[in-house]
């Protein structure tokens, strides 16, 4: 069990809640565990979720493969507000892993009355402890996620989490767990990376923008997220600087990628003028089904694999990893 921090971990303080609470600390509030799984402790950090940047990411990483052949499965304890991101992180930066990467945490301290916190973490060692569970999921509310496939969608309820686009893979009821998509076992070795450059910027459009700000986003970031409406496209006020800026930039090594505000069903250009012409005029990736955490995470990992070539890149984008696009290159090239 590794500690980051987050609600399950905190402590009520003058200033407000505050992560104050050691993974064993957390344990000892579910004696329950010992009838699942032997479990050790390790904390990497104890932050407020809010505070995670890719740093923190290299340090869970690092203690996952340290640790990788002392242990059959591991459970992240996280704070909610960016736990999505760091999933999806995770499933980039450990791929392959014939062994559960778990990640979980709660709505409500571990130590108040009424908690979401011990439901959450003992069904994430149940699930860790099963021998056909697999890679990086989120276990949260009785429902596995996938690791690339979650967005936190309600900021109260215990029932926080939604998978985006891709069914529930299993349910955890009364301490067993329902698989509805059977895994296929992983074959070959884990890979860990480290290298998350974080030159990426988001883009999110709103009724009457001014155009002014692309200059400065394509100058200092080397790729451009735009969350744009619907299925994707470039307000006619927008696009005079959009093509300049693109046409100066993309040359360069810049690059720009379409994701949609819209939660589910995903992003296809090509349906509207708005974003038809864009696509065919220029080099750029369209996110369609992906989630937006998923999103940056993955370009991230992409740059820092310093390619530095955008076919490289487009291709590895459009490659599925932990079921995190139905679209392939093929699929996106037909479109």
């Amino acid at each position: 069990m590794i500690g980051t921090g987050g609600t399950i971990a905190s402590r009520q303080t003058k200033d407000g809640l505050a992560p104050g609470l050691t993974p064993a600390d957390i344990l000892s509030y579910i004696p329950a565990v010992k009838e699942v799984c032997e479990v050790q402790t390790l904390q990497v950090c104890n932050l407020d979720s809010t505070n995670v940047t890719p740093e923190h990411w290299k340090l869970m990483v690092h203690a996952v493969e340290e640790n990788y052949y002392k242990y059959d499965g591991f459970v992240i304890c996280h704070g909610t507000d960016t736990l999505a991101y760091t999933a999806a992180a995770l499933s980039y930066m450990i791929q392959n892993s014939a062994k559960p990467i778990v990640v979980t945490g709660s709505q409500k301290p571990i130590n108040m009355d009424v908690t979401d916190a011990k439901s959450n973490l003992l069904d994430s060692f149940i699930y860790a402890a099963d021998d056909d569970s697999q890679n990086v999921n989120i276990v949260f509310d009785g429902k596995v996620i996938v690791g690339t496939r979650a967005r936190k969608e309600r900021a109260k309820s215990f029932n926080a989490f939604s998978s985006l686009n891709y069914p529930f893979p299993a349910v955890i009821q009364d301490g067993m767990i329902i698989r509805y998509i059977p895994e296929i076992p992983i074959q070959g070795d884990v890979h860990f990376y480290y290298d998350m450059r974080d030159s990426v910027c988001t883009l999110k459009l709103i009724p009457g923008m001014k155009p002014d700000i692309l200059a400065y986003l394509f100058e200092h970031y080397d790729c451009i997220v735009i969350e744009s409406f619907g299925v994707g496209g470039i307000p006619q006020t927008l696009l005079e600087v959009f093509y300049a800026e693109m046409e100066k930039w993309s040359e360069r090594g810049k690059f720009v990628v379409m994701t949609t505000q819209v939660a589910n069903e995903g992003s296809n250009m090509t349906v509207y003028e708005v974003g038809k012409k864009v696509k065919q005029d220029f080099k750029l990736i369209e996110a369609y089904d992906m989630t937006f955490e998923a999103t940056i995470t993955k370009l991230m990992w992409l740059l820092g694999l310093k390619l530095n070539d955008y076919d490289r890149i487009r291709s590895k984008f459009y490659t599925c990893i932990n079921h995190d696009t139905l679209f392939s290159e093929r699929v996106e090239a037909e479109w």
